[in-house]
């Protein structure tokens, strides 16, 4: 069976447009307004990313902190995590989810029981950050066998040869990070660059689905179109803190962003 995430890629790249990615934290900025959020913008997105907070995160800009930090204060753990998830797949079921997050709360929730609550809850895909190639071999096999798609990491320092061998690995998607930066950092290279750099990448196997993420905005998506998918999570975050502050509807606010990000890469 056809995997949701390569389902998504087929029909964007039949409309000759990227897939549409977004990222928002599970639990931000309470359990019902993460749901509600993820609801709203699944009907413009191609594939929704959600991250499970942490305290510590290493790849994360101030955004996406901040927002892990509300979630966190509300008390939001792993299981309310899967809760979300499956009460979003309820109503959005042909909606590929991406969990995203790192690896020491997946190794003391117990790779094996993480694995299973994925499954049962129905998230398609998994975003290790801090688990990288050749480390994540036994994970990433054990992710195949539940027809769960593990999303390598390629950077703009990663070798040819590396990336190679890490293609090689990968299910259905790859992640190319834009810049030596955290999430949400601003552009230190041009999207000419970037899309240079992401296709000496993607030669090496065309058939692969690889989308670009970090410092995506709707200034830049634009110009980055030609990419298998695009990601877009520190602008959302930050639409999210400025509802909050200004007492309006994040889920309103949040989705007329998505809808500008998506009209610039029709």
């Amino acid at each position: 069976m056809i995997n949701l995430i390569s389902q998504a890629f087929n029909k964007s790249k039949k409309n000759n447009r990227p897939a549409l990615l977004t990222y928002t934290v599970a639990g931000d900025n309470t359990k019902k307004k993460s749901l509600d959020i993820l609801k709203s913008i699944s009907k413009y997105v191609d594939i929704c990313e959600l991250g499970f907070p942490h305290n510590t995160p290493i790849a994360d800009g101030g955004q996406i902190q901040t927002s892990a930090y509300r979630a966190i204060k509300n008390g939001v753990k792993l299981n309310d995590v899967f809760k979300i998830v499956k009460d979003f797949k309820k109503s959005k079921y042909d909606k590929p989810l991406i969990l995203m997050g790192y690896y020491n709360m997946i190794f003391q929730y117990g790779e094996n029981n993480f694995l299973d609550k994925c499954k049962k809850s129905g998230v398609n895909g998994i975003i290790v950050v801090d688990l990288p190639w050749p480390e994540n071999k036994a994970f990433s096999k054990k992710c195949k066998k539940k027809n769960i798609c593990f999303v390598q990491l390629i950077s703009p320092t990663t070798s040819y040869d590396r990336a190679k061998k890490i293609f090689k690995d990968s299910h259905d998607m790859i992640y190319y990070i834009s810049m030596l930066s955290t999430t949400g950092g601003k552009l230190k290279i041009t999207p000419k660059e970037i899309l240079t750099n992401y296709r000496k990448i993607k030669k090496i196997n065309p058939k692969k689905n690889c989308v670009i993420g970090f410092g995506i905005t709707e200034k830049s998506i634009g110009k980055l179109k030609s990419a298998d998918g695009l990601v877009v999570g520190s602008a959302i975050c930050k639409e999210i803190t400025k509802s909050i502050a200004k007492r309006q509807n994040p889920v309103t606010n949040v989705s007329k962003i998505v809808i500008k990000l998506k009209n610039r890469i029709l």
